[in-house]
Formats: C-alpha cells, structure tokens, sequence
C-alpha cells in the first residue's frame, strides 16, 4: 500500500469531529435513539438495533471505550425502560382507543391488532419478545397501557427486556469493534459504512414518519379485538 493510500486510511480512522466529540456524542445519540423508540410513535422509524451495534463498534475504538461502553449500557438500559414506561402511559390514557393512520406502514390497525392480539395469548412473554421486534418494540407498550394490561406485570417483563436487549446488541458491537481492530484500515472503513447507514436511515425514518402522520386518521377501540386475532 502506497504511502498516499496509508495517510488516507489513516486520516479516515480519525473521524475529525466525532472523534473530538468522543463518547460524549455516542452517549447522546444512544440514549435519544433508544427512549424515542421505546416511547413514542416516532421510534417506529427509527434504526434502534443498527444504532446500538454502531455505537458499540465506535466506541471500541477509543481508549476510554472500555469504561464508556458498560456505562453506557447502563444508561441505555434505564432509558428503555423509562421509554416503556412513557409508551405504556400515553396508551393508559387513550382509555383502549388508539388513533392509528389509514394506509399507515406501520402505525395502522392491522399492526395495532397483531400486537394486541399478541398480548392477549401470550402476556408476559409477548412483552420480553417484542423487545427483539423493531415496530412490535414500539407499538408494545402503547397498546399494554391502552389494554390495560396489569401495570406490575407489564413493568417486570419490560424492564427485563431491556437488559437483555440495548446492553447486549452494544456490547456485541464494541466486542466486533475490538476484532476489527487487529486489522487497522477495516476499522474506519466499517464505521464509515455504518455511521452513512445510520444515518440515511433516520432521515428517511423521519421523511416516513412525517408522510405516515399526514394520512387518514383512524381510531381502533383495543376492546373490540377478537380473541383469535393473528398476526398476519
């Protein structure tokens, strides 16, 4: 490899502002990331899982990472749960009916339905799965809250959902930052590839967010589900 090509490898791996800013900014965007998406119909659209794995593999590459990382798994944690806990309110004070969008891509009544028909079989357990569902992680708590499903219950699985989930997918990632780092180049090109991903994604996320607002709205009474629904 040229001397050009090694300067320019080498340059890419300092990623100039984000690597000032540091940990400081992978704690603010982690933290928002994860309550919007644990609470509010936004999260919807919004990479979650491919965030956390991307802010476990930056934070590799820095000296502080180690400490950062467990931390910030902490954080994260708490602020899952206190997501949920947003979600399960606003959808404890819709009083069983909930507006969702007509034509909707995700917030519509055939996904509002799936996941209540979801709770209704499985309770607690359907709550510790949703975790892993990107649009179920969202619409979950919303529809428990509006269900009226036994707070004290709803509070134990989701809160066990959390520390299975945003700590582990952060820690996967700031362990695949740590092999990455035995070959040098790999590192920048991977977080770079990452962080463009991350980013088209929120911004499209948002763009979709915005078009699935300005539909129809449609409101769904949670007690007229029928007992077999399945999602489909």
């Amino acid at each position: 490899m040229t001397s050009v090509a090694l300067d320019a490898v080498h340059a890419a791996g300092s990623f100039g502002p984000l690597r000032t800013a540091g940990p400081v900014l992978v704690w603010i965007i982690v933290v928002t990331f994860v309550f919007l998406e644990c609470a509010v119909v936004l999260g919807l659209f919004l990479p979650g899982d491919s965030m956390l794995l991307t802010a476990g593999i930056v934070l590799a590459s820095h000296s502080s990472g180690s400490a950062h990382v467990w931390a910030l798994s902490l954080g994260a944690m708490i602020a899952a749960i206190i997501g949920n806990q947003v979600g399960y309110a606003i959808g404890a004070r819709a009083g069983h009916r909930v507006v969702v969008r007509r034509g909707g891509r995700y917030l519509n009544e055939k996904n509002l339905l799936a996941v209540q028909s979801l709770l209704e079989r499985h309770g607690f357990w359907s709550v510790l799965v949703a975790r892993w569902i990107p649009w179920v992680r969202t619409l979950c708590p919303l529809v428990a809250g509006a269900a009226g499903m036994n707070r004290t219950k709803y509070v134990v699985a989701s809160s066990l959902g959390a520390i299975a989930w945003a700590p582990v997918l952060l820690l996967v990632g700031f362990y695949a930052g740590g092999l990455l780092e035995r070959v040098p180049w790999l590192v920048p090109a991977v977080v770079g590839v990452l962080l463009v991903v991350l980013v088209i994604g929120t911004i499209v996320g948002v763009r979709q967010y915005r078009a699935e607002m300005a539909r129809p709205a449609n409101v769904v009474d949670i007690d007229d589900v029928p007992a077999d629904s399945t999602a489909a």
